[in-house]
C-alpha cells in the first residue's frame, strides 16, 4: 500500500532566496585535512582495485577511487560503520566534496565495497602510500620500530573450539567406531586408525545390503527398527562427527583454538579484561612497524606469540615495500634464535631486548645461581663453572625444533657430581646432576643484540620505540576508539 505521507517536504517550506556560492569547494578551508588526503590518494595506482570489478555490466554508481577516499576519510574521523558513512555522505560537506558530484552511496554499497572489492587491493594501496612517504622525505626507511597488540575479533566469545578437546573427542569416537566395526564382522587392529574413507566404504556396503533385502527405514514412536537400520544410522552419525573433526583439525593450522563465527581468530588473553578473570577472547595479534610516527607496515596474525610473527611481518613488508630498513627495534617478546638469524642473513642490525635483560639486572635475578648467565664460562675448555666451583662439561648434542619448523642445535652440559652440594636446592630441582641445554649460536646472537641496545645509539632507539610504536597504539585505541574489529576473517 502506498504511503499517504507527503514525500517532498519542500512544498510547504518558505520561499528561500538563492545565495552564492553554489560550489561546495569554496566552503572548505584551503588547509583542511580532506584536501591533503585527496591530494595524496589521487596519486596512487588504483588498477588492482578496478580489477575487482567486472568489465561487463553497468558502471558503478560511485567511482571506486572516490569511494575509497570516503572510506579513508571516514576512518580518519572515527566513522567506521557503513550506515554512519552513508549519513556522512548525505550531510557532511567534506564527504560531498570527495564524491565530486556523484550520488552518495548507501550503506549496502559501502559494505560490499569494503568486504568484497577492497580486500585484495587494500594492502597494495597502503604500501603505495608508504612508498609515497619515502619519496616525499617523510620517512628514511632506516629505523623500523616493531610492536604488536591484541585486538578482539568480530566473533562471539563462546564459540570456542579447543584442539585438546577435539583430539579427546576424536579418540573416543575411534573407540566407538572400532566397536561397531567389530560387531559387523570386521577385524580391526588395536593401533589402526579408522579413517573417514573407511567409514564411507562400510556405509556403502551396508546400504547395498539394505537395498538387496528391501529394507524400509522406519521412524517415530511405536516403530521397530531393524538392527541393520540401527547400524546404518549409527555409522552415519559417526561419519558426520568425523567430518566435523577433520574440518576442525584443518582450521587449527598449528593453533590451539579458533572461533566458530570467525575461524581465523584465536582465543587470546586481552589487556582489556573488564571482568578481571583472565578470560580468553577471540582476537588477532596486530603487528605494526612505525617510523617517524607513521605506520609503515602492518600484519594481522592469528599467532599469540610475538616471536612467531616477526618474520612473516617482515616478509610481507619486503614484498610490498621495495625499501629495506637497516635497523629493527623490538621488545623482548620478539627474541628468538630464528629471528636473530633471519635479520643477520639480510644484514639488518638487531636491536631486540633479550628476554632476560630486566631480570638479570635485579638482585633476585642475580641470586638464581642455576641460570647459565650466573655461571662462569671457560671458552677455551668449553665448560661452565657453577657457584660451588663444580665444572659442567659437554656430554652430548641435541636439536630442538620450534613451532615454525626452525631447528636449533644445542649442546648439553652436565655437572660431574652434585652429590653433597650444599647449593643444589638453590641450583636445580633434578634428582641427578645439574644439566644445561645451551645453543651457542643463540648465545652469540643474543650477546650482539645486548651490545647494540646498551650502546648510546641503542639506548636512544629503545627510548624512541616506546614513544613511537606505543604511541601509535595509544592513538588507535584511545583517540580512535579502535578496540574491536568490525569485520571477520583476515582477508576482509
Amino acid at each position: 500500500m502506498k504511503s499517504k505521507l507527503q514525500q517532498d517536504y519542500t512544498k510547504n517550506g518558505a520561499v528561500v532566496q538563492l545565495v552564492l556560492p553554489l560550489a561546495t569547494e569554496v566552503l572548505i578551508p584551503a588547509d583542511d585535512s580532506v584536501r591533503l588526503l585527496s591530494l595524496l590518494l589521487e596519486e596512487l595506482d588504483y588498477r588492482k582495485l578496478y580489477q575487482a570489478y567486472s568489465p561487463f555490466g553497468r558502471k558503478p554508481a560511485v567511482s571506486p577511487k572516490n569511494l575509497f577516499k570516503v572510506l579513508v576519510y571516514g576512518y580518519m574521523n572515527n566513522i567506521y560503520t557503513s550506515r554512519a558513512l552513508e549519513t556522512a555522505c548525505r550531510r557532511d560537506i567534506n564527504f560531498m566534496w570527495l564524491l565530486q558530484g556523484q550520488k552518495g552511496p548507501d550503506h549496502n554499497t559501502i559494505a560490499r565495497f569494503r568486504s568484497e572489492r577492497l580486500k585484495d587491493a587494500v594492502e597494495d594501496l597502503f604500501y603505495q602510500l608508504t612508498s609515497k612517504l619515502f619519496q616525499l622525505g617523510e620517512i628514511a626507511c632506516e629505523n623500523l620500530y616493531v610492536d604488536g597488540t591484541k585486538i578482539e575479533a568480530c566473533a562471539n566469545k563462546y564459540t570456542f573450539v579447543w584442539k585438546k578437546t577435539t583430539a579427546k573427542n576424536e579418540a573416543k569416537l575411534q573407540i566407538k567406531v572400532k566397536q561397531l566395526l567389530v560387531t559387523l564382522g570386521h577385524e580391526i587392529q588395536e593401533d589402526y586408525v579408522v579413517t573417514l574413507e573407511d567409514m564411507l566404504t562400510v556405509h556403502k556396503k551396508l546400504s547395498q545390503i539394505g537395498e538387496e533385502q528391501g529394507l524400509e527405514f522406519v521412524h517415530g514412536k511405536g516403530k521397530h527398527k531393524t538392527q541393520l537400520q540401527r547400524d546404518i544410522e549409527t555409522l552415519e552419525d559417526y561419519i558426520a562427527r568425523q567430518q566435523k573433526y577433520n574440518c576442525y583439525n584443518a582450521l587449527f593450522n598449528g593453533r590451539n583454538s579458533f572461533s566458530k563465527t570467525d575461524p581465523d581468530a584465536t582465543f587470546m588473553h586481552m589487556k582489556d579484561d573488564h571482568m578481571r578473570n583472565s578470560q580468553l577472547k577471540p582476537g588477532y595479534n596486530v603487528q605494526i612497524g612505525v617510523e617517524a610516527e607513521y605506520i609503515v607496515g602492518i600484519d594481522i596474525s592469528s599467532e599469540r606469540s610475538d616471536s612467531l610473527t616477526l618474520i612473516p611481518f617482515l616478509e610481507k613488508m619486503g614484498k610490498a615495500c621495495p625499501h629495506m630498513f637497516t635497523n629493527v627495534i623490538a621488545d623482548a617478546g620478539y627474541e628468538s634464535e630464528e629471528n636473530y638469524e633471519y635479520l643477520q642473513a639480510r644484514q639488518i642490525e638487531t636491536y631486540i631486548k633479550p628476554a632476560n635483560y630486566e631480570t638479570m639486572r635485579t638482585p633476585k635475578g642475580k641470586s638464581k645461581i642455576g641460570r647459565r648467565e650466573n655461571m662462569i664460562y671457560d671458552e677455551k675448555q668449553d665448560v661452565y663453572i657453577c657457584k660451588n666451583g663444580q665444572v659442567l662439561k659437554p656430554v652430548g648434542n641435541q636439536t630442538r625444533t620450534s613451532k615454525s619448523g626452525y631447528i636449533s642445535k644445542q649442546t648439553v652440559y652436565e655437572c660431574e657430581s652434585c652429590e653433597d652440594c650444599p647449593l643444589k636446592p638453590r641450583c636445580t630441582k633434578a634428582k641427578g646432576n645439574k644439566r644445561l641445554d645451551v645453543s651457542k649460536r643463540f648465545v652469540e646472537l643474543r650477546a650482539k643484540s645486548h651490545a647494540n641496545i646498551t650502546s648510546p645509539k641503542g639506548i636512544l632507539l629503545r627510548l624512541n620505540r616506546s614513544i613511537q610504536v606505543e604511541g601509535a597504539f595509544g592513538v588507535l585505541k584511545e583517540d580512535y576508539g579502535f578496540r574491536r574489529f568490525l569485520m571477520r576473517a583476515k582477508r576482509t
